[in-house]
């Protein structure tokens, strides 16, 4: 069954160390704690039952409430889904920066750190072209680049 938590937006992270530290120690049957980074103020959890959900999130800071009703699993798969579909950026493809400071600036990729899901981007319409590194999610392609 997996459930829930509505938690404060930013402190995921610390959330899950948090749950999986508690489960540990209460030897309590959890499958996984899972976070979508889509999926803002929201952490899902795998357990046997909502009271397991419910124990094993008291005390713990940041949770605000957990939702009662089971999160079906058909939800799940489409937010893997989306999350997985991403566009395949390639060196030399010219992309055009959709929020940040450089937005609307063009640019050409130079390398790309997929690890990091970051790109770096060398500024096109600018005198002295300085490299930068940028998030992929803050940048969409223009036009692929010709050696394919």
């Amino acid at each position: 069954m997996i459930f829930a938590y509505r938690v404060t937006a930013g402190q995921e992270h610390i959330i899950i160390d948090m749950l999986s530290q508690k489960a540990e120690k209460m030897k309590e049957s959890v499958g996984s704690i899972i976070l979508f980074q889509e999926v803002k103020g929201y952490l899902f959890i795998e357990t046997v039952d909502l009271s397991t959900a419910k124990s094993i999130s008291q005390g713990v800071p940041h949770i605000k409430g957990i939702l009662s009703k089971q999160v079906d699993i058909n939800e799940m798969t489409k937010l893997i889904e989306e999350g997985m579909q991403s566009v395949a950026f390639a060196k030399g493809d010219i992309i055009e920066f959709t929020s940040g400071p450089f937005k609307g600036e063009r640019g050409k990729i130079l390398r790309m750190d997929e690890t990091k899901d970051t790109l770096t981007v060398e500024l096109m319409d600018v005198a002295v072209s300085v490299p930068i590194t940028a998030k992929i999610n803050t940048v969409k392609i223009i036009q692929k680049s010709e050696e394919e």
